[in-house]
């Protein structure tokens, strides 16, 4: 969302040297509000369960938009505890015929252990990207996806590579991620080592963002399915008796099926599966 001549100026770009240089998290503060910016989501007290690191800059987006905003972390993203199997497929990058990422997280960690390394991503190897946002990130250091699928699911990816009958892929992913995509490229005959690029972990919200939320809120925001279950998993029963009062708001269909699961009822899916569609989404909603 343009916030016009109100907003901040951005950070500085970036470095575009893959390994070397490994990316950043940005921390944005809410841009100043000024007289004449619209505040569609006014008055309104929205949770982000994303990830600590992840949540300021989606927060940020929300408070421009005149939300007043909760950060209550559900999970956490950390390195792999053991990572030879991750260290063994990097030495062995040139082999490879593509390499799939299906996150940020799984650039930045797969980043992070090439320069540990001391290796460098060869300029020729193609990769795929999920969505925008990992494309975005594969862009700041120096990688052009030559595959970003419209829909961002791993059932598009592996229809928008078409023939990969034995093609070696290498596909770095949480801990927890979907095997759906996994499955899929070998049953059309490709060669695919999956790897872990990184952990999903429960996290424990601060005691006081936990009584912001028994005070009321009135939008739920999810960004995967790890944040809703473990969203559920903190606060039990209450989770649901929150999620009754609340929009709840996902990211996306899977998103939003995992809630349904678990007991929750979307009112709001995001088209675009980012978190300015998220926004987006929202805006339109409290527009009706």
């Amino acid at each position: 969302m343009d916030a016009g001549s109100c907003a901040g100026k951005p950070g500085a770009p970036l470095p575009t040297t893959w390994a070397r240089n490994l990316p950043t998290v940005s921390w944005r503060p809410a841009p100043t509000h000024c007289s004449t910016m619209p505040e569609p989501l006014s008055g309104l007290r929205i949770v982000v369960t994303r990830p600590r690191d992840q949540a300021q800059a989606f927060a940020a987006r929300l408070e421009a938009a005149g939300a007043t905003t909760i950060l209550f972390p559900t999970i956490r993203i950390a390195p792999p505890r053991d990572t030879a199997p991750l260290d063994a497929s990097l030495a062995r990058l040139p082999s490879y015929d593509r390499v799939i990422f299906t996150s940020v997280n799984g650039v930045r960690h797969v980043a992070r252990r090439l320069q540990a390394l001391g290796l460098t991503f060869p300029d020729d190897l193609p990769v795929a990207a999920i969505g925008p946002a990992t494309a975005a990130a594969l862009r700041r250091l120096g990688l052009t996806p030559d595959l970003v699928p419209e829909d961002y699911v791993a059932e598009a990816i592996a229809e928008g590579l078409g023939d990969v009958n034995g093609r070696a892929i290498l596909l770095p992913r949480a801990d927890i991620a979907r095997e759906a995509l996994a499955r899929l490229l070998r049953e059309r005959g490709a060669r695919v080592d999956e790897v872990v690029a990184y952990h999903t972990l429960p996290d424990r919200p601060e005691p006081g963002a936990r009584h912001a939320l028994e005070a009321g809120v009135d939008v739920l925001t999810f960004t995967s399915s790890s944040t809703v279950r473990n969203f559920v998993a903190l606060l039990g029963e209450q989770a649901l008796r929150i999620a009754s009062g609340a929009v709840v708001a996902c990211i996306g269909p899977i998103t939003a099926g995992t809630a349904r699961n678990l007991g929750l009822t979307p009112d709001v899916i995001a088209r675009t599966y980012t978190t300015e569609g998220l926004l987006e989404a929202l805006i339109d909603h409290f527009a009706d």
